[in-house]
């Protein structure tokens, strides 16, 4: 049986938008997260050329029972996995997810794959994953990468979100 790798990286979206469509990174490169892993620039590639945005799913922590949307863009850059995708608003749980999103009660991203080439560092303990093949995008809880979050919930209101405001009073 085929072993899947879930890995919680939090998701720098950009905006979330009244009808559900958001953006933001599913992995940064380079970056050991708590697994202990970290996914190398490129480990994606074969991947998405073969597959493309529509071959990853959208779901919600990781359960195959609660697809939530589809992802529209998933690209690599130099900084990770870049993604744009849609939340279903016409499913309770994609309004649910979407409204938690707006709020702030949920900011994560993680992502579920097949390591398909990696080697570990004897030193560190680290395992740098090259090669792998995505199955799979979550909106999550708790992400792998504690420290990257959504950066700008957009909503109906013209004022900032409470959330937004105690991000900017903080900076």
């Amino acid at each position: 049986m085929t072993e899947l790798t879930r890995k919680f990286v939090s998701t720098n979206a950009l905006s979330i938008q009244e009808d559900g469509c958001f953006s933001g990174y599913a992995s940064v490169f380079g970056v050991v997260d708590l697994g202990e892993e970290v996914l190398a620039p490129g480990a994606f590639k074969d991947c998405l050329e073969e597959k493309g945005a529509g071959g990853s799913r959208m779901l919600f922590q990781h359960d195959p029972n609660e697809p939530i949307g589809h992802w529209t863009s998933i690209r690599e850059d130099a900084y990770g996995l870049a993604v744009g995708g849609v939340i279903d608003i016409n499913v309770e749980k994609g309004r649910e997810v979407l409204s938690m999103l707006r709020s702030g009660a949920l900011d994560g991203l993680s992502i579920g794959f097949k390591t398909i080439e990696a080697t570990i560092d004897r030193q560190s303990g680290v395992r740098h994953i090259t090669k792998a093949d995505l199955w799979e995008i979550s909106v999550v809880t708790f992400p792998m990468l504690p420290q990257a979050r959504v950066h700008d919930v957009k909503s109906s209101s013209s004022l900032p979100s409470k959330r937004s405001l105690e991000r900017w009073l903080v900076r």
